[in-house]
């Protein structure tokens, strides 16, 4: 590491990333995808660990990579087409391990639109077992423990046992960098179950969602959605190929405004 985390003042653990809400990021409606904010926040979330000297470089050093295992999004209000904005984020704690780290989204009035808590693990490339970072990190994740993007850790979701089902199969554009499915993928998957007339009609309010084992390219996948009210939605993607279940989610949402 370059530099002592002693040397590390709070206010430098913030990091601010701004973004525009273009035509890769909007959805036929002019809004921001659900995908493209959880996008924001896992790019957002690297280039922060860059800046710190534990990014993806970093760890590649010790046959280390990040993996995010949970995430939650409480969304105010979409942004729209030719918006500009800021993502903030900042490791906020480390629990056994898993490594916290919160997020908020900006307007460019500076008006927070979009807020989330996540967690993530340090995934040994060869054994795929979590490590801890060293000791010397540990001020870096515990400065900002109290401060909270939103009241609540990430929410553990649980298996959907009904409901209805679809299948799809991995292809090469599903894959990042680490070799498995980038996680706003599964984002696009889930928001693929509703029809254009449902999106039409309805904007994401919350968002959650559990990574269980990662995916590969050329997997089948079978979702399953299970509709608990009008308003909320739980999955579950389940690997046809390992046999075993790949992710949980959740979407609450709420009618469009005229």
């Amino acid at each position: 590491m370059a530099n002592s985390t002693n040397d590390i003042k709070p206010e430098s653990l913030e990091y601010r990333m701004p973004f525009t809400v273009d035509t890769a990021r909007a959805d036929m409606n002019m809004n921001l995808r659900l995908g493209s904010i959880v996008d924001l926040f896992v790019h957002s979330a690297f280039l922060s660990a860059d800046s710190l000297h534990f990014g993806f470089d970093d760890l590649e050093g010790q046959d280390l990579f990040w993996v995010l295992r949970q995430l939650t999004v409480e969304i105010e209000e979409p942004m729209k087409w030719k918006e500009h904005g800021q993502i903030t984020t900042w490791p906020k704690d480390q629990h056994r391990i898993m490594y916290l780290r919160d997020f908020i989204l900006y307007n460019e009035e500076n008006n927070p639109k979009a807020r989330s808590s996540s967690s993530w693990l340090v995934i040994d490339k060869h054994s795929k077992r979590p490590k801890v970072l060293k000791n010397d990190m540990l001020e870096v994740f515990t400065q900002l423990k109290d401060q909270h993007a939103l009241p609540n850790p990430p929410e553990k979701l649980f298996p959907v046992n009904e409901g209805e089902i679809s299948e799809l199969k991995t292809t090469y554009f599903d894959i990042d960098l680490n070799k498995h499915v980038t996680s706003s993928r599964y984002v696009d998957w889930m928001m693929d179950t509703f029809s254009a007339e449902f999106h039409a009609n309805n904007y994401p309010k919350s968002f959650s969602i559990n990574f269980l084992k990662e995916t590969m390219v050329d997997e089948k996948i079978q979702i399953r959605k299970l509709k608990t009210d009008n308003n909320t939605y739980l999955f579950e993607g389940y690997n046809l190929n390992r046999d075993m279940s790949a992710f949980l989610g959740k979407i609450v949402f709420l009618k469009r405004k005229n």
